[in-house]
This record gives C-alpha cells, sequence and structure tokens, in this order.
C-alpha cells in the first residue's frame, strides 16, 4: 500500500508540459535540430523521448556533463563513438534463437571494436573529463566474442578453418571443380564448329554449351534453356552431368556445414547478450550527450546556474532558433515580483522576450546549454503552463477569446508554487472592459497561488493594476519613435505604450485624424462629443458667472450662501458640468441632455430680472418635497448647473452636491429633481466610482489589506 501511494505522489509531482505547449515554444524544433547531430539509432531515441525534468539535483549533474562533453569537442577532441550500424536488428533478435548471418558478425566484430577503442579514449580523458568519461567504465571488452568472430568470419564470409568438415568439403569442391572445368574444355575444342559463339554460359545453376539449333542432335545430353530468337539451345553435354550433379552435392554439405558454425557463433552472442545491451546503451548515451554539446557549441550557449525559489535571472539571452540575428535579452524575475507584465507596440517583441525566457527555461531543465551570458541564473519548475498564439481554430469552431479561456483553464488546472505560466496578449479577443476585468482576476488567482506569471498587454488598466499591486511589475519594450523600428530592449520597472498613434502619423494618417483620436481616448467618446460645443458651453459658463456675481451681492447676510454662490463663479469658466471619465456613456449622453436644458433656463432668466433668492430658513412655498437620495442629478438653479448628489440632506437641509469633480453644501431649498439615480445607475453601483478618485480607491483597496507605512488619503474639504 505504501509503495503504490509513493508511486501515487512520485508520478503527481512529475514535471508536465502538454504537447500543446511544446508547439508554442517551439521546444519541437529544438529537438529537431538536436536529432540532426545524433548518429546512432539509440542516440536519436534519447532526443525523441528528451523532455524538461523537475529535479535540480539530476540536471545539475546533466548541464555539468554536456559542459564537459562541450569542453572536449572544443579543444579539438574526435571522439570515437562507435557505429550501431546493423546492430539494431541483431539486438531485437538475441535471445529469440535466430542464426545470425555473416553480414551480421561482421557488424559486431566492427561494434566490438569500436567500443574497446572508445574505452581507452574515455581512460585518458579521466583527468579533465571526470564525470563523462565514468560512463566508459561500465562497458564490456567482451574479447572472447570478438575472437571467436575472428577465427570464424573473414571479409564477411566464414573461413575455410572455421571447423575440420567444412575444411574437407572445400577441399573436395576445389577438386571437383578443377576436373569440371577440364571436361568444360575438351567439350569446347570437340564441338566448337557447331557452337553459336565459344562462350561456355551457365543456365539454372549448370555449365552449357551454345550449340546452333539446327546441330543440337549432334551433341549427346539435355537441353537447359533456349535464346529468345529460337537460333540457340543450351545444353548440358552428357559427359557434365554427373560432374555437375556431384559438385551441387558438395556445395549443399557446405551451406550446411556453415550454417552450423554461424549457429555456434549465435549461441556465443546469446551468451553475452546482457553485456551487447549495456554497451549500446553506453553508447547511445554517449552520442545523446555528445549531440546536446555539439548544438551548444552551434549556439554558444553556456552552463547556468539553478535554484528552487523561482528566481531567474538571465543576462544578453538569445532565442536559439534565431541567434545572432535576435537581440540580447537581460530578464529577471522572482526576487522582489513574481508576476510580470509586459508591454509595448506590435512586433516590438513581446511575445519574443516572453517565447525566449519559457522555450531557455524547458531547454535547462532538459540539461541543455543555453545561449546566455556566464553567470546567468535559472529556477527549476515543476509545470510550465503557456497560452501564446491566437489559439483561433476553425477546425474546433472556438473563437480566439473561446480558445484563450480554454488555455486559461489548463494552466489554472496545474498551476502551482512551482508553475511558470506565461500568457500573451491578455484581454485579447473580446470586449476589453470585460477582458480587462477578467484577466486582473486571472493574475490575481495566480499570483494567490504562488506561481511565477510572465504576461503580456496593451491594456493601461492592467500596467495601473501590476503598478499598484505588491508582488506586480511592469516591464516594457523600448521602441524609437523617429525611425518606427522596435528596440527589442526590454526595461523592467517602467509600463510602457502601443504607439499606435505615433506609428499611424508616421505612415500618413491626417494630423487631424490623430487629434481627434487622441480626444476620443483621453475623454471617452461622450468627453470627445461635449469637446466639439465647448464654444457653446464657454458663451454659457460667462451668463453663469454673471448671475453668480449678481446673486451674491443679493445674499451677502448669509455666509454659507455666499461662500457657495463664490464657488460657483469660480467655476463658471472650467467647462463641463459633469466628469464623464467617472460615468458610463449612456449616463454622460443623460447628463449633458440635462446641461443643455439648464442652459436653455438659465438664458432665459437672463433675459427677465432677476428672482429673489427665498430664505435659508423659511418654509418653502411649495408642497414639501420628496428627500434628495445619493445619485440624484439635481439642476442647481442660482447656478444655473447640474450636480450628483453624494450625501443626503442634513439637519439643516444641506445636501452634499459634486459639480465639476468639486464638492458643496447647498440648501435643498435652491435645488430641483432633475434625474433620478435609479435611472442613471444600476441598483448594485458603486457610487464611489463617481464621488472617489482612481487613487483613494487605489489606497483604499491596499489599505483593507494590510497596513502599510506613510499611506493616507486625503479628502478634499467641502464649500
Amino acid at each position: 500500500m505504501r509503495k503504490k501511494m509513493r508511486k501515487k505522489m512520485r508520478k503527481k509531482e512529475r514535471f508536465t508540459l502538454n504537447e500543446k505547449a511544446w508547439q508554442r515554444l517551439e521546444y519541437d524544433k529544438i529537438k529537431a535540430a538536436l536529432m540532426e547531430y545524433a548518429v546512432s539509432y539509440v542516440g536519436k531515441k534519447h532526443v525523441a523521448h528528451m523532455q524538461p525534468l523537475d529535479s535540480a539535483k539530476v540536471l545539475r549533474k546533466k548541464l555539468d556533463e554536456t559542459a564537459e562533453a562541450k569542453a572536449l569537442l572544443a579543444h579539438g577532441a574526435s571522439v570515437p563513438i562507435p557505429s550501431l550500424a546493423g546492430i539494431e536488428q541483431m539486438m531485437s533478435l538475441l535471445g529469440t534463437g535466430y542464426v545470425f548471418t555473416e553480414a551480421d558478425f561482421s557488424h559486431l566484430h566492427q561494434f566490438l571494436a569500436s567500443c574497446a577503442q572508445l574505452s581507452k579514449y574515455m581512460a585518458s580523458k579521466a583527468q579533465i573529463a571526470p564525470r563523462v568519461s565514468s560512463y566508459a567504465l561500465t562497458m564490456y571488452t567482451l574479447s572472447r566474442l570478438q575472437a571467436e568472430i575472428e577465427q570464424c568470419i573473414r571479409h564477411g564470409q566464414v573461413v575455410d578453418t572455421a571447423s575440420k568438415d567444412l575444411l574437407k568439403i572445400r577441399k573436395r569442391i576445389v577438386v571437383m571443380e578443377e576436373r569440371l572445368k577440364r571436361q568444360l574444355d575438351s567439350l569446347t575444342n570437340k564441338y566448337r564448329s557447331i557452337m553459336q559463339e565459344n562462350v561456355i554460359s551457365k543456365r539454372n545453376g549448370k555449365y552449357v554449351l551454345p550449340i546452333k539449333k539446327e546441330h543440337r542432335r549432334q551433341v549427346a545430353g539435355s537441353v537447359v534453356d533456349e535464346s529468345a530468337s529460337g537460333q540457340t539451345v543450351y545444353m548440358e553435354p552428357a559427359e557434365l552431368g554427373a560432374v555437375q550433379f556431384e559438385l551441387a552435392a558438395l556445395k549443399a554439405e557446405e551451406a550446411r556445414e556453415v550454417t552450423k558454425v554461424l549457429m555456434q557463433l549465435s549461441a556465443v552472442a546469446e551468451e553475452f547478450s546482457q553485456e551487447l545491451h549495456v554497451n549500446v546503451e553506453t553508447v547511445g548515451m554517449y552520442d545523446f550527450l555528445f549531440a546536446k554539446a555539439k548544438y551548444a557549441l552551434a549556439l554558444g550557449a553556456v552552463n547556468v546556474e539553478l535554484n528552487e525559489d523561482g528566481l531567474i535571472d538571465v543576462k544578453e539571452a538569445r532565442h536559439p532558433l534565431l541567434g545572432r540575428q535576435m537581440v540580447p535579452l537581460d530578464f529577471q524575475i522572482g526576487k522582489s515580483y513574481k508576476s510580470l507584465v509586459i508591454t509595448g507596440p506590435n512586433t516590438g517583441g513581446k511575445t519574443l522576450a516572453l517565447k525566449t525566457v519559457g522555450l531557455l527555461t524547458a531547454m535547462v531543465q532538459s540539461g541543455l546549454l543555453v545561449p546566455v551570458r556566464e553567470g546567468s541564473r535559472f529556477a527549476v519548475f515543476r509545470n510550465i503552463a503557456v497560452d501564446i498564439g491566437d489559439g483561433q481554430s476553425i477546425e474546433h469552431a472556438l473563437s480566439t477569446f473561446s480558445a484563450h479561456i480554454h488555455h486559461v483553464i489548463e494552466i489554472l488546472r496545474v498551476t502551482d508554487s512551482s508553475t511558470l505560466v506565461l500568457i500573451d496578449e491578455m484581454a485579447s479577443g473580446t470586449d476589453p472592459g470585460e477582458g480587462v476585468g477578467l484577466s486582473i482576476a486571472i493574475l490575481e488567482e495566480l499570483h494567490r497561488r504562488g506561481a511565477t506569471v510572465i504576461a503580456t498587454t496593451h491594456f493601461n488598466e492592467i500596467k495601473n493594476f501590476a503598478a499598484a499591486t505588491d508582488g506586480f511589475q511592469n516591464a516594457r519594450m523600448e521602441f524609437d519613435e523617429e525611425t518606427l523600428q522596435p528596440l527589442y530592449r526590454l526595461r523592467i520597472g517602467e509600463a510602457g505604450q502601443s504607439y499606435a498613434f505615433v506609428i499611424a502619423m508616421k505612415l500618413g494618417i491626417p494630423p487631424e485624424m490623430i487629434k481627434r483620436s487622441r480626444e476620443i481616448t483621453q475623454s471617452g467618446f461622450a468627453g470627445a462629443r461635449r469637446g466639439e460645443q465647448g464654444a457653446v458651453a464657454a458663451e454659457r459658463d460667462a451668463q453663469v458667472e454673471v448671475a453668480g456675481e449678481e446673486q451674491g451681492r443679493l445674499a451677502r447676510g448669509d455666509g454659507e450662501r455666499g461662500r457657495a454662490e463664490n464657488a460657483a463663479g469660480e467655476l463658471g469658466n472650467k467647462g463641463e458640468a459633469l466628469a464623464a471619465a467617472q460615468v458610463s456613456e449612456k449616463q454622460a449622453v443623460t447628463m449633458r441632455e440635462a446641461e443643455g436644458q439648464a442652459a436653455e433656463q438659465q438664458a432665459n432668466q437672463d433675459q427677465q430680472p432677476l428672482p429673489p433668492t427665498p430664505e435659508i430658513d423659511g418654509e418653502p412655498p411649495a408642497t414639501k418635497k420628496k428627500p434628495f437620495a445619493i445619485g440624484d442629478c439635481v439642476f442647481v438653479s442660482y447656478l444655473g448647473r447640474t450636480g450628483i448628489v453624494f450625501s443626503t440632506a442634513d439637519a439643516k437641509g444641506n445636501v452634499g452636491v459634486m459639480i465639476q469633480n468639486q464638492k458643496f453644501k447647498i440648501n435643498q431649498k435652491r435645488l430641483s429633481l432633475h434625474i433620478e439615480s435609479k435611472e442613471l445607475y444600476p441598483a448594485d453601483y458603486d457610487m464611489d466610482i463617481v464621488f472617489e478618485t482612481k487613487e483613494n480607491r487605489k489606497k483604499r483597496k491596499l489599505m483593507s489589506r494590510k497596513h502599510v507605512e506613510g499611506v493616507s488619503i486625503e479628502t478634499k474639504q467641502e464649500g
């Protein structure tokens, strides 16, 4: 039971990197490139089965071995790796009773001689390459098997001395062949005049004479064959028949004796079956090891330091499939932050940076040296979870967003504190607002699990989240605005931008369109629409300012009212009545309609004498009004402005109203309901989004989780 539990635990802790993730990281291309350097079938099998490991101790050993092998090759050494040509079939048939051929034993003899040469070479390199040379100590010399093959097989044939009986038979064959030759010479001279040509032929394994058809009755013997034209018959003279029959019998006896010799050799080979398998596996391991070393030399790769703390610190890293074409990448993660959000323009190198870190990590955990600077450090992870590329699947009817979500589900299924998560283009493929919220929630969950996360994005909200959240950090890919060329340099600690406007303008988009685009981006569509009405708004504000000054003179005795009116006068030339950035576009359109009506009412008031200001403490002449609720849009009559209620009436009847991001206390008698809050906001709408600043909301969220020294929230005094 305990053994089963331990087995399950080991299986659960095994490194995971599914086939799709391999393809996204292009790990399969690394294996294909490495395969070119392997020369034996066993070495190629090792490459095919290569995958990342999660044991730092085992990886340390494998990396050091590869570095030693690379050093041997770098010093010009030619390692005598034995050829395994013809050995694969023999290894599969050993122990089955199969009788091997002379060619098989020739291959085996060459293999044994090469193994002895490799053992001798590695013994001479024990001082400078102790790890690599130690594997040769497990190889067997198998001198007895080698001597048996040498005694019986030479130049691909069983020698006469392989057995006494074979020697006797072959001597008799020689005598019989001499006798046959003499008879052929005699018969040729006898029948030369009736032969079609003076050549002795062989048909169906027998020596024959080419006799003209019309003279065949002059030769005593049998017709063995006939020419295509029918003019020549190939005859075996009776004198040759007996000799050829006896020679054929001797040949058959020879074949039986050769088979006996091969059976005896095959039996000897089977005695060393285990030793032969060890030698073959050792040679295959050496082939794999030196294939990695050759690949490292081709890449300019080096050995690296390992840790199990999630720390990656690489200098001058290059993608192995790009080599010198790539601008070297400096990258750090895992010390003061475990989640990095990379931003920058399209084709700026964000995805390449993501792939480079992921692929190099997978290579290191496969025991491969990587193209970085000496002293670079890599973490050992149990899982590498990847969501890179479009992922759209017509075959499975998946949109980009659906495919992205499927990848995220796979990532969440395996993610823990020993997982490297790589996500490209977060919040892509769906509505930006919802996509951003979902992306931030995913990042929070991955961070909560302790994973090391590297993500790329274009969205400012995700950048802002990373800047304000502990354990997260921003990074950007540098870009030359003058030449419109990406610099492919990663700068950690700074958030980047997409440079869409710069690129568009350089490519020929008219400046007025770029200006309009910036307005829409900065103020939203509703804010940009209001910007078009700037002249009308300025004229209206001037009228409101005059009205405010007149009302200030009429109400000098009321200090509170005077302060409100002076504040309103100061606000008269500041633009819109409401901050459109803090409400949705639909709400902003509603507010614009309210402002339009207010401006129209104010214009009418400017043409008539101003009415007397009602008494603050007196009873209203009209019927008692419904109390104002938070979120109501109200019209301030003496200012000709609309505002949003942020606090209900106090004991004195003063209501908190926010106008142009400024908060005031205004008596409810000066207010009239314009639009109820339920028509502007959903029932569960967070009103702090409207009344509180973005910075204060961030601080409040941070302070709700833990105490932060020096962080405080400042609130402006109400007017």
